[in-house]
């Protein structure tokens, strides 16, 4: 893995572990709605996905602030990790197939 990328990586975990216990308290926009229009309770506790950190809060740790930053960190490194090998497979696909599409044009040359 390149530095640079590993870099990107740990200027993000940082970030995140550092900056997410001061995220906006607010609810977000559908929840928000939700509110104003007096229909939140009708969907407390009838989840259809079980998420592991509901209100990006890791469960366990009772301090808020460092619940907030765990999660903050597993999100990161969590998406950091899929979109790695999703863009490795990815490249490795687009390799292939450029290396075909070039066996091709030698072929035709001779």
């Amino acid at each position: 893995m390149r530095k640079s990328v590993l870099l990107g990586l740990l200027i993000a975990l940082v970030v995140a572990a550092l900056l997410s216990p001061f995220a906006c308290p607010y609810p977000d926009g559908l929840e928000r709605v939700a509110e104003d229009k007096g229909f939140l309770d009708l969907a407390e506790g009838k989840e259809l996905i079980h998420v592991p950190m509901p209100d990006y809060k890791f469960p366990g740790v009772s301090n808020e602030g460092l619940a907030t930053s765990l999660s903050g960190i597993i999100g990161t490194a969590l998406v950091f990790g899929v979109m790695y090998f999703l863009g490795r497979a990815l490249a490795g696909t687009r390799r292939l197939t450029s290396s075909s599409s070039m066996q091709g044009k030698e072929e035709r040359r001779e």
